[in-house]
């Protein structure tokens, strides 16, 4: 036995009945489930050699006995009551114990007992022999999923490293056991259940009752978790004797929801054989395990519940656990179909599905909700945490008790894609927890053609979960009843504890990654078992039949009732001709649209505020509304400064952030800002949390003091992750159109890491999922000559995927030609270059009739740059965004004189003013700020272009040429002047980096295209 030979613990001699008496302060202890009152006293004294079996964990095992026979001399064992009163009076602890009365014989009195004790007998070994079954038991529940029948093939790939798992009948000598004792009694430790009402077992009980625990068809994986109660309750849910019992009417169910599971699959593939439909062969017991997690959880109280899954198995978790008409799922195999909606639509297995039931089990109404996602598997994991999020805001569940998630997962994506450590980290984040989600992973054992030895480092794939101390509970996912009692537990456990599970069910796949595909070709050894392998309906059918649970007649009914309801849903099917894409709407928005799923109205109004209220919420963001908060001397300055602005009349970039975001809060709309560092700011602009600087955590948000009824702001630092808080933000928008949701990346560059969402879910979402969605991205963007990183937002990407036709002018009257333009373009792209039109843009996004994605390139040098400020008058009522902002300088008293126009958008437009004025060119060159690049004003820009006819047209922007807006705006521009004139560049040249990492080079590259700009012979010649 392995021990640890540490400095032994002597117990001083001391009486029981003067125990009391003899303690100055009183220790609070459990012992049986009574408090033990007493303060144990040391002595350090005896040698390890003189009292060998008092070392290493034996001390501990010691001690414990000794604090209960003083709280109680019956609460322990006859011989060491013996023991422990002999040690008291004064016998070293060696010969201090006394074998108890033999059964039968005369039975020793006490005073005879305590005259013995020159008698020494083996104490070591008892004392040893227990602390070896605590082992064992220990190793069984650590290490006992090693062994456990998880592999429905009996194939298992899992690697342990080789590590031997020593548990069984025929591992005991390692704990210092033999065969000999496998028929003793021993006392079972207090960290297991084994025993149910018994305290004692023979060793050969303990390892059968462990074995059954945890080696048969469920491996639990928990001894990880660092919290004594947790560990407790899965102990007791697992090693119970008997837990794992289950009514007739249960198994019935099990049996009928095992025959959807079955049937569907196989009705698909008799319709339609050659279709790729990614079915559940292999791992039917997913639907029974879903729907059990959903009862279960129902009866606790929850909902509402929002889903996210890959591809396979989607059809049947449809048509099984959301209950989508058979009609509406089998209709999307017809190759006719037309689809009716606006937009493209996805293949059937992306689509998502919102549905509010009764829940026949418990009979309360529950809302099912599966999200539609892309073929990027997990990346919708984020997307569904942001949204449960949401309805628990909104429908005030702090706690998760109504509103939750499940993530349904596949084994090879689980290990490989690093976006499931990014959700799993922000399971436990203030603003960013759900209270505990269930992970289900059909864990196929293969992942498309990759064998998981090649696939992953980790001996699961489930290990990823133990960094938030998630109990994993593995499960043959061939054995029904093991799965159901196993996502019992998992929803009882989050009902209990709010925290992550995962539920990891070890099937197969029958087929290849999809019906087409031919697995044989990489997995040989595998297939050929899985084609000898019975289905798992068929099993479970034999058994309860053999078992007399149901007969065999009952079970064919079963069959035939079910195929005849998907024969009649096909043939129903046949009469669809044309695919409402909204029939499978994830998150719907009612009273938002019209009941056709229409803006209510085409009208953007006034974004506007009056000067009451710009003055009202000016003083706020300048003013700290609690009372004795001590704030930092800094700070102090900033929000003086802000004060001296609020009296003048103007606004900077933050405190016009903080108008636009203050009145929508008052207006009852609430905003969610969230990303890295942005309470303060990452350029310490923002300062929307205040810090105590005195009180550790005692913090204020100005914001919330608006007004008495306003709508909740909530401003959060995220964790260091873009991928997985952008898809969290993304869901969080999706739960409602009547909140501001906005993502700020710390520069924008950083947006590349979430590339993932933006490009298929952001910028395709509607189209694909006729779902609209009003997330705001902020991006830092701007050539300041800090480097390649942090300069660039990238532009040009978000330009390309725009859905305007460059070469088209829009033909929209006068009035509508704005909002027709917004209502049509699949996301806004804008590059203010005011604080005011910032504002404006961010109040549009909510008070415009319908929801689209805006992307902002916000500024760095422009936070504090003194020209960069906007006079209230440019925000008050009857004010709006301004697409392009003319040039209102010298230029327009004699336009037939202008040389030429220069179109910029952002910041480079005071880098040109500046150059401008320096060259004394204010009459000969206007300036035009394109504040909306998408959707292109066309209308405003032939406005610009008409009025100076003799003008050449010139794009300048500080990007280098193939990245940045040149490419997007130059068609434009040609279109909007109908090709009659050239449109120039001036810029910086090509380039592969975003920008220079030399501050000398960067300012040569920014002198000469404003040297080009402004040079009127600059084009001459050029064709």
């Amino acid at each position: 036995m392995h021990r640890i030979r540490t400095t032994v613990v002597r117990l001083r001699p001391i009486a029981a009945p003067q125990t009391a008496k003899s303690q100055s302060q009183a220790r609070l202890a459990t012992v049986g489930g009574a408090l033990r009152t007493f303060q144990p006293m040391r002595s350090y004294t005896a040698s390890v050699s003189a009292e060998p079996f008092l070392n290493g964990t034996s001390s501990n095992y010691v001690e414990e006995m000794y604090y209960a026979w003083l709280e109680n001399p019956r609460s322990v064992h006859k011989s060491w009551d013996i023991f422990f009163r002999n040690a008291n009076a004064g016998a070293p602890p060696g010969a201090a114990y006394q074998s108890p009365p033999r059964l039968g014989g005369a039975a020793l009195g006490l005073a005879n007992a305590q005259a013995m004790v020159g008698v020494q007998p083996n104490v070591e070994k008892l004392v040893e022999d227990h602390l070896a079954v605590q082992s064992l038991v220990r190793a069984y529940q650590v290490r006992g999923h090693h062994i456990a029948k998880l592999d429905p093939l009996d194939i298992s790939v899992v690697d342990f490293d080789e590590a031997p798992v020593m548990v069984g009948l025929k591992k005991v000598e390692f704990y210092g056991l033999d065969e000999s004792d496998l028929d003793k009694v021993f006392r079972l430790p207090t960290t297991t259940f084994i025993g149910g009402s018994e305290s004692t077992l023979p060793l050969r009980e303990i390892i059968q009752r462990l074995e059954m625990a945890y080696c048969q068809s469920i491996g639990v994986e928990f001894m990880f978790i660092n919290d004594l109660e947790q560990c407790q309750w899965i102990r007791q849910k697992f090693e119970r004797p008997g837990i794992m019992q289950f009514t007739l009417e249960e198994k019935r169910t099990l049996l009928a929801r095992m025959v959807r599971s079955t049937r569907f699959e196989e009705f698909l593939q008799r319709k339609w054989s050659s279709e790729k439909r990614f079915g559940l062969e292999g791992c039917e017991s997913l639907i029974p395990a879903l729907k059990t997690i959903i009862d279960k959880s129902s009866m606790n109280g929850v909902e509402s519940i929002i889903m996210g899954m890959p591809h396979r198995g989607r059809l049947n978790v449809l048509a099984n656990v959301i209950r989508k008409e058979l009609d509406q799922i089998f209709c999307q195999f017809d190759s006719k179909l037309e689809a009716a909606d606006e937009g493209s639509g996805d293949v059937k297995y992306h689509l998502g599905m919102w549905h509010r039931r009764i829940n026949r089990v418990t009979d309360r109404n529950i809302t099912l909700s599966l999200m539609a996602n892309p073929s990027h598997l997990e990346a919708v994991d984020p997307v569904v945490q942001g949204k449960t999020k949401a309805e628990q805001f909104y429908c005030g569940d702090t706690e998760g008790n109504r509103v939750m998630s499940i993530l349904l997962h596949g084994d090879a994506a689980f290990a490989g894609q690093g976006v499931v450590y990014e959700t799993f980290h922000l399971s436990d984040l203030p603003s960013y927890t759900t209270h505990g989600t269930i992970h289900v992973v059909v864990n196929n054992q293969i992942g498309f053609t990759t064998d998981p030895r090649v696939a992953r480092s980790s001996s699961y794939p489930t290990d990823v979960a133990k960094v938030v101390n998630a109990p994993i509970f593995h499960v043959n996912a061939d054995d029904p009843e093991a799965v159901m009692y196993v996502c019992n537990v998992a929803a009882e456990w989050r009902a209990t504890f709010h925290k992550d599970v995962v539920v990891d069910l070890v099937c197969y796949r029958r087929n290849g990654h999809n019906e087409m595909d031919e697995p044989m070709f990489t997995q040989p050894l595998m297939y050929k078992q899985i084609k000898k392998q019975k289905g798992v309906l068929q099993k479970y059918a034999e058994k309860l039949i053999a078992e007399g649970a149901v007969t065999r007649q009952e079970y064919e009914e079963e069959i035939a009732k079910y195929d005849k309801i998907c024969e009649e849903a096909h043939a129903r099917s046949k009469d669809e001709k044309i695919l409402h894409i909204k029939h499978w709407l994830d998150s719907p928005w009612p009273g938002f649209f019209n009941m056709d799923g229409q803006p209510k109205s085409m009208t953007s109004p006034s974004t506007g505020l009056t000067e009451e209220e710009l003055g009202h919420i000016g003083h706020i963001a300048s003013s700290v509304p609690v009372e004795d908060f001590t704030i930092h001397g800094g700070l102090s300055r900033i929000l003086k400064s802000r004060a001296a602005m609020v009296g003048q009349r103007v606004c900077d970039w933050a405190l016009g952030e903080y108008m636009a975001f203050g009145s929508l809060l008052k207006e009852g709309t609430h905003i969610r800002l969230s990303g890295q560092d942005v309470e303060r700011g990452t350029f310490s602009h923002r300062h929307h949390v205040l810090h105590d600087q005195n009180v550790d955590k005692r913090i204020c948000i100005p914001m919330n003091h608006i007004a008495p009824n306003q709508a909740p702001y909530t401003v959060c630092n995220s964790s260091l992750s873009e991928y997985g808080v952008l898809g969290f933000e993304l869901g969080f928008a999706m739960a409602s159109p009547n909140a501001l949701v906005l993502w700020e990346a710390q520069f924008g560059d950083f947006h590349n890491t979430a590339q993932c969402i933006i490009d298929q879910f952001i910028c395709p979402g509607q189209a694909k999922w006729v779902r609209q969605n009003g997330i705001v991205l902020l991006l830092p963007h701007g050539m300041e000559g800090m480097g390649p990183e942090h300069s660039s937002a990238r532009p040009e990407r978000f330009l390309q995927m725009c859905n305007e036709d460059p070469d088209a002018y829009p033909k929209f009257s006068a009035e509508e030609f704005a909002v027709r333009q917004l209502y049509d373009c699949n996301w806004i792209i804008v590059n203010c270059s005011t604080p005011a039109n910032y504002f404006h843009v961010l109040r549009r996004q909510i008070l415009q009739p319908f929801r689209k994605p805006l992307i902002v390139f916000t500024p760095k040098s422009l936070l504090r740059h003194p020209d960069a400020k906007s006079n209230f008058d440019d925000m008050l009522t009857g004010t709006h965004f301004q697409r392009l902002i003319p040039d209102s300088g010298p230029v327009c008293e004699k336009p037939d004189g202008v040389k030429r126009i220069v179109f910029c958008t952002g910041k480079v437009y005071y880098e040109l003013t500046r150059e401008r004025k320096n060259r004394g060119m204010d009459n000969t060159v206007a300036i035009a700020r394109i504040e909306q690049l998408s959707p292109f004003p066309f209308d405003q820009v032939k406005v610009e272009t008409d009025r100076y006819p003799n003008a050449d047209l010139v794009w300048c922007q500080e990007e280098h040429k193939n990245q940045g807006y040149y490419d997007y705006v130059k068609p434009r521009l040609r279109t909007t002047v109908d090709r009659t004139r050239p449109v120039w560049y001036a810029g910086r040249g090509p380039a592969a980096a975003p920008a220079t990492g030399n501050k000398a080079a960067h300012l040569v590259e920014l002198q000469r295209f404003l040297d080009t700009a402004f040079n009127l012979d600059a084009f001459t010649g050029q064709s």
